[in-house]
């Protein structure tokens, strides 16, 4: 057996390990595509910045066939990589890269596709998931989006070599892709604020939406069965997953972070429990936060809102330290939520729901019709 089809065998063992590949056909399909011909070069992150990877570095195939994410483009710019293989190191922020074999995994067999039917791709990136897609289902009935165009001539090239040739158009992900519509499965693998309409007009009734919201705090993967007249209704998946998001829908990092003065006080909420994602609170947190942005400074965390509010937490060796300021007190949000949270009975995301219609989209808690229920976007 040739060294990658190993590699390739190995991946989908320890992902059928993990339970989240079950279906063998899905097996089958991460067995046969070589991850490695859509990800030729990459990033890894160092000290200094991010490195370039390419197939004349030995580690090369390890990261690979690891189940890891792969950036391969920073800041939208084709010429990081060339500089960061010139010179060392270059900073920027991700905005392309293939997802970790693990959550694509999760998200192909939550779509539960069968033989004829029609998939839509939002967010083709290097073209590995479009090549599972076809693999499964063959290529007439896949169709993938990108707003990069270069990304897309890149991806379609990379396909071709591999014998798949869905259908890749270059337009914004969120206006979907009408020209194959309707489609039975919607795949997104990029994160939304909310879930644009399109998608739904392009879906049959009956028809599955996977996606993942796009939120600061407490995003997540969301499984939604469309139903007629524009409207849907599903579940927050238990799986965690977190991607960069559509472009329309990204929330703008701090440009500066506060100048803290005043008084400050004493808290018993760890930033932990609020701010990382295998805390089951996080979730929760994000409802009571939206749109607020976190940010890391040495033992310090910010918590960052576009209104002009804002909280720092301090590690020091008396306790966690916080001070506020702005229209709104963020972190007394976040201890009144976390309060709230407890008096619930600790629910994790396993236990929310999303629905949308035309008027509004929202997050409910255990049931549609909940007391309980936050706005979406």
């Amino acid at each position: 057996m040739h060294s990658t089809a190993r590699l390739r065998h190995r991946l989908a063992e320890s992902l059928r390990r993990d339970g989240v590949l079950t279906d063998p056909a899905w097996l089958d399909a991460f067995r046969r595509v070589p991850r490695h011909a859509f990800v030729p070069r990459y990033f890894l992150s160092q000290a200094g910045g991010w490195a370039a990877v390419d197939r004349t570095d030995s580690h090369w195939l390890d990261h690979v066939y690891a189940d890891e994410v792969l950036v391969t483009q920073l800041d939208g710019d084709p010429g990081a990589w060339q500089r960061a293989r010139r010179h060392g190191p270059v900073r920027g922020s991700p905005t392309c890269s293939s997802s970790m074999p693990g959550i694509m995994a999760a998200m192909l067999e939550e779509l539960s596709v069968r033989n004829g039917h029609r998939v839509l791709e939002i967010g083709t990136g290097t073209g590995y998931n479009a090549a599972l897609l076809c693999e499964r289902l063959g290529s007439s009935l896949v169709s993938t989006v990108d707003i990069d165009g270069e990304l897309v001539r890149l991806a379609r090239e990379r396909l071709s070599l591999c014998g798949y040739h869905p259908t890749a158009g270059v337009c914004d992900g969120a206006d979907g892709f009408p020209d194959k519509a309707p489609y039975d499965r919607v795949l997104c693998t990029c994160s939304v604020s909310s879930v644009p309409d399109a998608w739904l007009e392009q879906t049959v009734p009956g028809g599955i939406v996977v996606t993942t919201l796009n939120r600061p705090i407490g995003a997540g993967l969301v499984r939604l069965i469309v139903m007629p007249g524009g409207e849907a209704r599903g579940r927050v998946l238990t799986r965690d997953g977190r991607f960069m998001p559509l472009r329309a829908h990204r929330v703008a990092d701090p440009a500066l972070l506060p100048t803290v003065s005043g008084p400050a006080r004493l808290t018993n909420l760890s930033p932990d429990v609020v701010l990382y994602p295998s805390s089951r609170f996080e979730f929760f947190a994000g409802l009571a936060l939206p749109r607020v942005v976190p940010v890391f400074r040495g033992a310090d965390t910010f918590l960052v809102h576009e209104d002009g509010s804002w909280a720092r937490v301090s590690t020091l060796a008396g306790g966690l330290l916080v001070a506020q300021g702005g229209p709104r007190r963020l972190w007394d949000l976040a201890e009144r939520a976390h309060e709230q949270w407890l008096a619930l009975g600790e629910p994790g995301r396993e236990r929310f729901g999303v629905s949308v219609t035309p008027q509004r989209q929202e997050i409910w808690l255990d049931d549609p019709d909940s007391d309980h229920r936050w706005p979406l976007a």
